[in-house]
C-alpha cells in the first residue's frame, strides 16, 4: 500500500481507515498458534500485528517512515474497539490491547466506515446556485451592485474567458466613469486569489467540498502577509494575544541551548526537560489545534501529495493554506516548528526522554495540538504526526510569505483600477493566475538526491564541529570520535589521512614501526 488510492477530496481520514483496515485485513499473514495447551488456527498474536501494520504504516507515504511501534499499538487499539478485529474468544470494544503474544483474529463482519453523504436534492439546490451566481463571483460593487456569492471555485476555461469577456463588455459601457476600488474589493481579491492559486495547486475540480470561501478571512491573509518581523513570523499588534513571556523565555532558552542568551536561567540537572513539560503544557491546554479545526479536512488532503515527486507542490499547498491562519495562530505554529526543529538538530541538547529521541519526542508531543478533529477521528494522531514531520523538515520555505502572490494580487488590482479597453478583441481582461510544476523525477532519482542532501548537511554538521572554537579540546575530540564511528565514510572523506586529523589539533602522528623491520637482537653465546 503506497497510499496513492485515496485521491484528495472530502472525509480523507474516513477513506485511509477504509484503505488501512482493508489493507491490513487482506495482507496480515495468519497461522495455527498453541495457547494453554489449545490449538487456535487463522489467528496471529498483537505482536506479530504490531511488526507486520508498523511495516504497512511507514511504507504509506500518508503517515511516513517516522510511524513508531507505540503508535501501531494504539492503532490497534482502535481496530479493536472498531471490531476491525476481536480476541480469541471473540471479545472486543476494548482497547485491550499490548505488543505481546496474546492472540486476536478478524472477524466475519466488513470493518469498513460508511462515508456521509450529502443528501441529492440539497446537492443539486447548491449546483444550482453555484451556476447561476457563478458569473458574480468577482464584479466589483461599483459594477455590479448585487454581493458576491462565496461559492466554490469551479471555473473552466470557456467560463473564465465568457466571464472576462462580459466584465470588458460593461468597463466599456461604464468608462466614462471614475472606479474607485474599496477596502472590500481589495479583500475580495485576496481571497479569489488565494482560492484559485491553491485550486490549480492541489488539482481538484473544485474546492467546495474542502473549504468554505465563506471560511476564507482576507483581513488574515493581508496581515500575515505584511505584518512580519526580519525573519519572516507574524508581528502581533495585540500583545493580549501573544504568547506570554514567560514560554517565550522557555521556548528561546531550549531553541538556543546551551547558549542561550539569558544566563540567569538555574543550571541544575534535569532542568531542561522542567522546561519543555512547562512549554508541552501551554501548546496542549489549547481548546483548537494551532491548524483549526474549520481547516482540518483542507490539511488532511494536502497531506496524499506528500509524495517523493510531489514534495515541492506539497510545500507550496501549505505555505498558502497557512496564510488563512488567524494571525496569532500563524505566529504560534512559526516559533513552535523553530523551537523543535532546532531541538531536533541540536546535538548537544540533553536527552529529554528515557527511550524516545528528541525528534520522536517533539512530534509525539505536539502533534495533536498542530492537527486534529473536533470529532475524534480514529486516524489523527499518525495523520498529525506525518505532517508535524513534514512541518519541521520545511518550515522556512512553508512559513514565508510568498511574493508571487502579493504580485498576482496587485496585478489584478491594476487590471480592475483601469478598468476599460478600447476593443472587446484586445484581450485585456484580468489574467488568471497560472502554476507551473516542477519538472517530475523518479523515486530512484528522488532517493539519489535525497541521500546527497543528508550527506551534505552530515557533512556540514562535521564542519562545525570542527570549526566551533569554543568547544573544549577533549570535548571536540570526544564528538569527533563519535561522529566517527556514526559515520565513517563522510568522516574518512574530510581526514583521509592520519597527518590531516593530526593537524586539526597541532600534534604530529604517531607512527609505529611495522613488526617486520623491527632488527632482531643478538644473543650472545652461552660457551665461554
Amino acid at each position: 500500500m503506497e497510499g496513492r488510492g485515496v485521491p484528495p477530496g472530502p472525509y480523507r481520514a474516513t477513506k485511509l481507515w477504509n484503505e488501512v483496515t482493508t489493507s491490513f485485513r487482506a495482507g496480515m499473514p495468519l497461522r495455527k498458534h498453541r495457547q494453554h495447551f489449545k490449538k487456535y488456527g487463522n489467528c496471529f498474536t498483537a505482536g506479530e500485528a504490531v511488526d507486520w501494520l508498523c511495516d504497512l504504516l511507514r511504507n504509506n507515504s500518508n503517515f511516513g517512515p517516522e510511524v513508531t511501534r507505540q503508535q501501531t499499538v494504539q492503532l490497534l487499539r482502535k481496530f479493536l474497539k472498531n471490531h476491525v478485529i476481536e480476541d480469541i474468544k471473540g471479545r472486543w470494544g476494548s482497547e485491550n490491547l499490548d505488543d505481546n503474544n496474546q492472540l486476536f483474529r478478524f472477524p466475519a463482519t466488513s470493518p469498513l466506515k460508511t462515508l456521509p453523504r450529502r443528501h441529492p436534492e440539497l446537492r443539486k439546490n447548491s449546483i444550482e446556485n453555484f451556476t447561476k451566481d457563478k458569473d458574480s463571483v468577482f464584479k466589483l460593487r461599483n459594477l455590479s451592485r448585487r454581493t458576491p456569492k462565496k461559492h466554490g471555485l469551479h471555473f473552466s476555461q470557456e467560463n473564465a474567458e465568457k466571464r472576462n469577456h462580459e466584465i470588458i463588455i460593461e468597463d466599456q459601457e461604464n468608462s466614462t466613469d471614475k472606479r474607485e476600488i474599496s477596502q472590500e474589493d481589495i479583500e475580495e481579491v485576496w481571497r479569489y486569489i488565494i482560492l484559485i492559486y491553491l485550486q490549480t495547486i492541489l488539482g481538484v475540480p473544485s474546492l467546495e467540498e474542502l473549504i468554505n470561501p465563506s471560511q476564507v478571512i482576507p483581513q488574515y491573509i493581508m496581515y500575515n502577509m505584511t505584518n512580519t518581523s526580519k525573519h519572516g513570523v507574524v508581528v502581533l499588534q495585540d500583545k493580549s494575544d501573544d504568547l506570554p513571556h514567560w514560554v517565550l523565555s522557555a521556548m528561546k532558552c531550549l531553541a538556543n541551548w546551551p547558549r542561550s542568551n539569558d544566563t540567569n536561567n538555574p543550571t541544575y540537572v534535569g532542568f531542561e526537560r522542567d522546561v519543555f513539560r512547562t512549554i508541552a503544557d501551554y501548546f496542549l491546554d489549547f481548546p483548537e489545534p494551532l491548524l483549526t479545526f474549520e481547516y482540518y479536512e483542507l490539511f488532511v488532503n494536502i497531506l496524499g501529495l506528500l509524495q517523493p515527486h510531489l514534495e515541492r507542490v506539497a510545500i507550496n499547498a501549505l505555505q498558502l493554506c497557512c496564510l488563512l491562519l488567524p494571525p496569532p495562530n500563524r505566529r504560534r505554529l512559526q516559533l513552535l516548528m523553530r523551537m523543535i526543529s532546532r531541538m531536533s538538530q541540536n546535538v548537544d541538547m540533553p536527552k529529554l526522554h528515557d527511550v524516545m529521541g528528541t525528534r520522536s519526542l517533539m512530534i509525539h508531543t505536539f502533534s495533536r495540538c498542530v492537527l486534529c478533529c473536533a470529532e475524534e477521528v480514529d486516524l489523527d494522531e499518525l495523520l498529525a504526526a506525518r505532517l508535524v514531520s513534514f512541518l519541521m523538515d520545511h518550515h522556512q520555505e512553508i512559513l514565508q510569505v510568498p511574493s508571487y502572490l502579493q504580485t498576482a494580487v496587485e496585478k489584478h488590482l491594476d487590471y480592475l483600477k483601469k478598468g476599460h479597453v478600447k476593443n472587446p478583441g484586445d484581450g485585456l481582461f484580468a489574467p488568471l493566475p497560472t502554476y507551473s510544476y516542477c519538472k517530475q523525477i523518479s523515486a530512484q532519482e528522488f532517493d539519489e538526491q535525497k541521500v546527497s542532501t543528508s550527506q551534505a548537511a552530515i557533512a556540514e554538521l562535521l564542519e562545525n564541529i570542527i570549526k566551533n572554537k569554543s568547544l573544549p579540546l577533549k570535548e571536540k575530540r570526544r564528538k569527533l570520535k563519535q561522529f566517527q564511528k556514526e559515520y565513517p565514510l563522510i568522516y574518512q572523506k574530510r581526514f583521509p589521512t592520519t597527518e590531516s586529523e593530526a593537524a586539526l589539533f597541532g600534534e604530529k602522528p604517531t607512527i609505529k614501526q611495522s613488526m617486520l623491520i623491527l632488527r632482531k637482537p643478538k644473543f650472545r653465546s652461552l660457551r665461554y
